[in-house]
C-alpha cells in the first residue's frame, strides 16, 4: 500500500508500511482531566451493539454506508461477518514525538519531533480493531517511540447546537463507530491526542525525551525574549521622537 504524506492527508493500513515526514510547531505540557463514566457508558454501549446485530444488519449499514460514501472509501463485508473499512484521525499533538531511525533513513538514533497539528491520517482496519490497536498502528506508521499508553483516541461529535468530544476506551472498535454514523465527519470523527489524566506524569518519559523538552522549552523562551525585546524597544523608539518633536523649537 502506498501512504502519502501531506499537511492535510494521508493513507496507510494496519498491515502494510509506509513513509513518513515531520514538522515542528509549539507545544504546550498541560492536561485536563477526561470523564470516565463517559468512557463506560460508550464501552457498554458498543459491547450491546455488537452483540445485537445480526449478519443482515451489517450487511444493511455496509450497504448504505457504501450508497452514501463521497470519497470512495468504502466498507467490505466478509463472510464471516468481519467487514473492512477507512477511519480518518486527525492529530493533535501537543508535545514532540520521539522517533526512531528507519524511513529510509531520514532519521538516525532517536529525535524528537513536532507533528503539524491537524494533520490527518487514514488507517484501513477491520471491525474488530480496537482502539487501542489503532493507536498503535499510528504510532507504528510514524515509527514513533513512545510508549502507546501516552495517547489516546477521542470522538468528536455533534450534541445539538455545539461539538462534544470524548475518550474512547481501549477495547471499544472505531469501525463500528464509523458504520453507526455513516461517512459524513462532521457527524462523527475521530482525534488522537495526548493523554489527558491530570498532571503530566514526567516519569513516563526518557531522559532524552526530558532533554529535548528542555532544550525546546528554552529555545521558545528565547523567541519570547526576542518578542518582547523587539516589542519594547519600537515603543521606546516612538516615545523618543514624541520628546524630540515636542521639544524642538518652533
Amino acid at each position: 500500500m502506498t501512504w502519502t504524506s501531506t499537511m492535510s492527508s494521508g493513507y496507510s493500513s494496519l498491515e502494510e508500511d509506509s513513509e513518513e515526514y515531520f514538522f515542528t510547531a509549539r507545544t504546550s505540557f498541560f492536561k485536563k482531566p477526561s470523564g470516565k463514566l463517559t468512557e463506560q457508558k460508550d464501552v457498554e454501549k458498543d459491547r450491546e451493539l455488537r452483540s445485537h446485530l445480526s449478519f443482515e444488519e451489517i450487511r444493511r449499514k455496509v450497504e448504505l454506508y457504501n450508497a452514501v460514501t463521497r470519497d470512495h472509501l468504502k466498507m467490505t463485508l466478509n463472510p464471516d461477518g468481519l467487514y473492512t473499512g477507512f477511519i480518518k484521525v486527525q492529530l493533535e499533538l501537543r508535545r514532540p514525538i520521539t522517533v526512531t531511525g528507519g524511513g529510509g533513513g531520514r532519521v538516525k538514533g532517536q529525535e524528537a519531533f513536532y507533528l503539524p497539528h491537524g494533520y490527518v491520517n487514514t488507517l484501513h482496519i477491520s471491525s474488530s480493531n480496537t482502539v487501542q490497536q489503532v493507536i498503535e498502528a499510528l504510532l507504528s506508521k510514524f515509527t514513533v517511540a513512545d510508549n502507546p499508553a501516552k495517547f489516546a483516541l477521542y470522538k468528536r461529535f455533534r450534541c445539538e447546537d455545539h461539538v462534544c468530544i470524548c475518550k474512547l476506551a481501549e477495547g471499544e472498535h472505531p469501525l463500528l463507530l464509523r458504520l453507526l454514523a455513516g461517512p459524513n465527519t462532521d457527524t462523527l470523527s475521530f482525534v488522537l491526542r495526548e493523554q489527558q489524566t491530570g498532571e503530566v506524569m514526567w516519569e513516563a518519559f526518557s531522559i532524552p525525551e526530558l532533554h529535548n523538552f528542555l532544550r525546546i522549552l528554552d529555545k521558545e523562551e528565547q523567541d519570547q525574549v526576542r518578542v518582547i525585546t523587539t516589542r519594547y524597544n519600537i515603543y521606546r523608539e516612538k516615545l523618543e521622537a514624541a520628546i524630540r518633536a515636542v521639544s524642538s523649537p518652533d
